[in-house]
């Protein structure tokens, strides 16, 4: 079993690696330059890697970009293995990153929480308060009280 920096070290290798090799390396028009590896991580005794992605682009694009990285996961676990110089070399599994879903569902949340606050930004444009400004007894009110039931 290795340790935890260990595999965070092969895991940021990996991520350079594949980048740089789907980047320079792979010839695939499939792939491209609208593929963006986000993150990668490797199990605890380095036999397996995943490597996460991010497609620029529209389904089609996700879905021919898949096909591309399972076509070439052979040569860039050749180039890993290159340059990790490990006794075994980590097989890659290729999953699409849910990051700019997940970026999209939170924005529409937060448009929304906007919305609600101008709403009640305006509604209590012109509201007053209940009681006086200020709810708070001072020091100057108490002597006053004192005097006034003597």
């Amino acid at each position: 079993m290795a340790d935890n920096a260990r595999a965070k070290k092969l895991a940021d290798l990996i991520q350079e690696v594949v980048a740089e090799k789907l980047q320079r390396g792979i010839k695939d028009p499939r792939l491209g330059t609208h593929v963006t590896i986000t993150d990668t991580r490797v199990t605890g005794d380095l036999r397996e890697a995943t490597v996460f992605y991010t497609v620029y682009g529209d389904d089609e694009d996700r879905a021919s970009a898949a096909a591309g990285l399972e076509s070439a996961k052979g040569i860039l676990r050749s180039a890993v293995g290159a340059a990790a110089g490990t006794k075994f070399t980590p097989t890659l599994a290729f999953i699409a990153d849910a990051l700019p879903e997940n970026a999209k569902a939170i924005e529409d949340l937060l448009d929304r929480v906007r919305a609600s606050d101008a709403k009640v930004r305006e509604a209590s444009s012109g509201a007053t308060y209940a009681g006086d400004a200020d709810p708070y007894r001072k020091p100057e009110d108490e002597t006053d009280e004192d005097t006034a039931s003597e």
